[in-house]
């Protein structure tokens, strides 16, 4: 089953039937919304709201591993996150949509961001974040909607909620980042950990900050209007992603704990089984 992780407007898409909510508890808390389920086509789908119902969550406060456990207990085995991301490349423009393959870490370390930990130890390799095959699909749906996409591009995380200073952009650009956000960290890599095939749609809402003309930099309400107005296309490409989308457990994500458990099975606690357990299912 595919998992889409977004705004709240996502769900909203013609064709979506059966949708219903539902709230799950998790081990790490409450995830940021009820989870919304629904078919399209006759596949199964499952919608969650990243910032809350009503955008209430900062990117700092987003319960990420109650969000990535959540969607796995539902047994969603692929996740397409939407996020709205500023370009820091003038061939992205304002509107167009790209694909991240890699991720740049500047959170300041407040975030939870991993399920191991308390005696449970594990090293999963993030050197291919990104699923290649959840990738290979939205390509492939874009292209037959004739819509255009970024390809592998790499995705710098900061902090926020501040917006960044000029200095900052360009210290993003010289790095090798083409597109700045505040959510995808720790999300992909827990989405890893879970043996997720994750990838994320960026929608270029601005060019930061880094340009010399201050009219192109960046402000809230350019982000959310720009997004607004993109709505519908990226609901038609999730749309098709939705009904075309197919299981392989050939995927290197599906592994990514085989070789990343330190601790002895017989050595774990209950709990720490149970979760192992999940998140390798």
């Amino acid at each position: 089953m595919i998992g889409i992780i977004g705004g709240t407007g996502l769900y909203a898409m013609p064709g979506l039937e059966s949708v219903r909510a539902q709230q799950v508890r998790t081990p790490f808390g409450d995830p940021s919304s009820p989870l919304v389920r629904g078919t399209l086509g006759g596949c199964d789908a499952v919608f969650l709201a990243r910032h809350g119902l009503e955008h209430q969550f900062l990117p700092g406060e987003i319960n990420f591993r109650a969000n990535i456990w959540a969607l796995k207990s539902l047994g969603v085995r692929t996740v397409i996150g939407v996020s709205a991301v500023g370009s820091l490349r003038e061939q992205i423009r304002p509107g167009e949509l790209s694909l991240v393959a890699q991720y740049l870490d500047f959170t300041k370390g407040t975030r939870a961001a991993s399920f191991f930990g308390a005696g449970l130890v594990a090293h999963v390799s993030s050197a291919h974040p990104a699923c290649a095959a959840t990738a290979a699909l939205i390509t492939r749906v874009a292209r037959a909607a004739g819509v255009p996409l970024h390809p592998d591009k790499t995705y710098a995380c900061v902090e926020g909620p501040r917006l960044g200073t000029r200095a900052e952009s360009l210290f993003l650009r010289g790095a090798g980042a083409d597109l700045v956000g505040m959510t995808n960290v720790p999300e992909a890599f827990l989405a890893l950990e879970a043996q997720i095939g994750y990838c994320t749609i960026a929608l270029a809402t601005d060019y930061d900050c880094w340009l010399d003309d201050p009219a192109q930099h960046v402000s809230a309400s350019q982000v959310l209007g720009l997004f607004r107005v993109n709505l519908e296309r990226v609901q038609r490409l999730l749309a098709g992603c939705i009904t075309q989308h197919e299981e392989d457990e050939s995927r290197p994500c599906r592994g990514a704990l085989r070789e990343a458990l330190v601790t002895p099975r017989e050595k774990m606690t209950p709990a720490q089984r149970e979760l192992v357990d999940l998140l390798s299912r």
